[in-house]
């Protein structure tokens, strides 16, 4: 187990400037992580192991040369030749290490299940309070986009309110145009009609006056002999058809 311990420790020592490099480009400008190729580290669980302490690994090794009674075949002769040879000597101490042993490995089996649940939970639950920073910073970021997209679809808005604005205003133009163009349009008549009318009543005069001036000249030369024939012809003339 032991030398587990090392071969993790030696390979996460090698990882960890490909962890670094990971991390660094899997998050950007701005400090979020892209957590569909590079999603977070979750804990690991601890692998299988027998008799509490074996490994999984020590028995599929032997399993393969030797059979499924190989690996303990193996540990019972190991442990036989060293108590045999004095190599470990069954002092005092021994039997101290194996009550502490047992007494370790009762509490373990007793209480170890119940610690267990209850430090997995201490770990989730710091593990929630980390996390609800990094997810309190994605609720804001988020209302924040929501926001600028209810101000650009409000800038929207606007642009067509200008765009109104300023067909309205050349609307106004084109009526005041079209006012002014009617008062010119007017004013031009009034100045014609005036010019018509000053015309005609000149025309009028002309014609009043040369009338006058005619029957004044043709009364001038008219002599009273003639005016008396004329009366008396036009009074033979009137006989004449009150006859008929």
């Amino acid at each position: 187990m032991l030398s587990r311990v090392a071969l993790r420790s030696v390979v996460a020592r090698q990882s960890a400037p490909t962890a670094l490099v990971a991390r660094t480009s899997s998050t950007d400008a701005c400090g979020v992580r892209d957590e569909k190729n590079f999603p977070r580290p979750v804990r690991g669980e601890p692998g299988k192991v027998r008799l509490g302490f074996i490994p999984e690994e020590w028995f599929q090794f032997f399993h393969s040369k030797t059979g499924v009674t190989g690996p303990y075949t193996f540990g019972a002769g190991l442990v036989t030749y060293l108590f045999s040879k004095e190599i470990y000597v069954m002092e005092h101490e021994y039997y101290t290490g194996l009550s502490i042993f047992v007494m370790v490995y009762y509490a373990t089996t007793k209480f170890g299940p119940k610690v267990a649940s209850w430090l997995d939970k201490e770990v989730d639950q710091i593990e929630t309070d980390l996390n609800q920073g990094r997810v309190d910073t994605l609720k804001s970021l988020e209302e924040g986009i929501a926001t600028e997209k209810d101000a650009q679809w409000r800038a929207q808005g606007q642009e067509l309110l200008i765009q109104a604005k300023k067909e309205n205003v050349l609307l106004q133009l084109e009526a005041v145009y079209r006012e002014r163009l009617m008062n010119t349009y007017q004013e031009v008549k009034k100045r014609l009609d005036f010019q018509l009318e000053k015309a005609a009543l000149e025309r009028r005069f002309e014609q009043k006056h040369l009338v006058d001036w005619v029957i004044t000249n043709v009364s001038k030369a008219i002599t009273p002999d003639q005016e008396k024939q004329n009366l008396d012809r036009c009074i033979a003339d009137l006989a004449a058809m009150a006859r008929k």
